[in-house]
């Protein structure tokens, strides 16, 4: 028999306690369940709800039950709904009528609601943990390659020179700020909805600020009807999931662009791409397609959360029941491709080669020459102009800037003289961009230093 029984007459049909049940999905939250039924139980014997005794006889048999759950050896069944209801049943099967006293003043209603914030907060951290490992891994291919210039592309089209190194640590401010606004999240689930009870607070005199110090949390909630509804927690962290995937996705398809043989930028490890089952010369990178496709799983994630709490009036409801199975796809997914893409960046080849072969029948030097007609005094429109008529002719020959007699030079713009041919140079081109954050190598060379510095507060953090 059910434990909310006494008012029906009979049992659920079969189907529809299938429909309702959540244990198949919400059984992960066992530690957090059990844990805070034991600070429960305690904030009980504390107001003198209960014995202390009784107290010491409920947390000792549901350590039992952890242990039980922890070796696999518990037996779950769909009867009980959910984990909290699992865990009372198998709690009254161990030490009898007593325990059934520790759902006095407490609803599933705040239970669920003290599980999933603990839960999460966890996996934030979990979450943060292999972000900073991503981190850490794109100093060190960066500083690996600290030297290797590239053609930066915008439009997909040829654009500036860039150093490699400066292109790839544009991930790693990405990351920075998924890091950042995971801290963010778990500051704002760090308030404790124990105590609130089905939604208008508990009637037994329980010291919520004893309950808020023994379950982790820094603050606990200010109104029992918001505490039991809120699920912006989860919102927040599907939304920052969602930022972060995007993130993820971009890194993805330009690895996935840079490994075909157009490009020949990198390899990836064979660790991790996959063959065709047809064509046995193909290489794929199947892992970051697959990154790239989860991203729009994860959205799909936080679009159908949105979509439930939408229209929901206070307080709580059991459609907020779907609230977990999204929750927990998104949890599984993020760390797997985080800890994947670590694996993709720390083992592909840089091929320095095709980089070069990439700049020498580009202009990416072409900015620079305008910029050295405005340096002689031509308005910056004019030497634009002047510049594109020399990319134009060069492309009908099939020649580089660089390898323009000055004689060439000369026939655009009197203006041109010698030096230019230095000027214009790969290398010169990017030690001028020397501004703050720029590719210049000693500006790099600063960022490495800074980002350096981040990964230092980033552990201290989770430490």
């Amino acid at each position: 028999m059910k434990p909310w029984a006494g008012r029906f007459e009979k049992e659920p049909e079969k189907k529809v306690e299938e429909f309702v049940a959540s244990i198949s999905f919400d059984e992960r939250l066992y530690k957090e369940d059990i844990k805070g039924s034991i600070a429960w139980a305690q904030a009980l014997a504390r107001a003198k709800v209960i014995s202390e005794e009784e107290a010491r006889k409920i947390t000792q048999g549901l350590e039992e039950i952890k242990k039980e759950i922890d070796k696999g050896k518990f037996p779950f069944d769909i009867a009980d709904e959910d984990i909290h209801m699992a865990i009372e049943r198998a709690l009254i099967e161990k030490i009898g009528a007593v325990g059934g006293k520790l759902h006095t003043g407490r609803s599933r209603n705040d239970q669920v609601a003290t599980d999933l914030r603990m839960y999460l907060k966890k996996e934030i951290k979990a979450v943060n943990g292999l972000l900073n490992n991503l981190c850490q891994t794109i100093i060190e291919v960066a500083e690996k390659n600290v030297d290797i210039i590239m053609p930066g592309y915008t439009h997909l089209q040829v654009a500036q020179p860039v150093l490699f190194s400066h292109y790839i640590m544009a991930y790693f401010w990405m990351f920075k700020r998924d890091f950042d606004r995971m801290v963010s999240c778990f500051k704002k689930m760090d308030f404790m909805p124990l105590g609130s009870a089905a939604f208008a607070g508990t009637t037994c005199p329980i010291n919520r600020e004893f309950l808020a110090k023994e379950l982790g949390f820094n603050y606990i909630s200010d109104n029992s009807v918001d505490a039991v509804s809120d699920r912006d927690f989860i919102l927040h962290f599907l939304s920052q999931s969602s930022i972060l995937m995007v993130h993820l996705s971009r890194l993805a398809e330009e690895l996935i662009i840079w490994s075909t043989q157009e490009f020949s930028f990198v390899e990836l490890d064979d660790a991790y791409t996959t063959g065709s089952s047809i064509m046995p010369q193909k290489k794929n990178p199947d892992v970051a397609e697959l990154i790239r496709g989860k991203a729009g799983r994860i959205f799909g994630n936080l679009m159908a959360m949105l979509s439930t709490m939408k229209g929901l009036p206070l307080s709580y409801h059991r459609d907020m029941q779907e609230d977990k199975g999204g929750l927990f796809d998104t949890i599984d997914t993020l760390k797997a491709c985080l800890d994947l893409m670590s694996g993709i960046l720390s083992t592909m080849k840089i091929n320095v080669e095709a980089m070069k072969r990439a700049l020498e029948k580009s202009f990416v030097n072409a900015t620079d020459a305008a910029d050295y007609l405005v340096r002689k005094g031509v308005p910056f429109r004019e030497a634009h102009k002047i510049v594109g008529e020399m990319v134009k002719h060069c492309s009908k020959f099939n020649l580089p800037l660089e390898k323009l007699d000055l004689e060439v030079w000369k026939r655009f713009s009197f203006h041109f003289e010698e030096d230019v041919l230095e000027y214009i140079k790969i290398k010169n081109c990017l030690n001028r961009r020397d501004s703050y954050g720029s590719t210049a190598p000693k500006r790099v060379e600063e960022q490495l230093k800074r980002a350096k510095a981040i990964l230092k507060r980033q552990k201290e953090w989770l430490s």
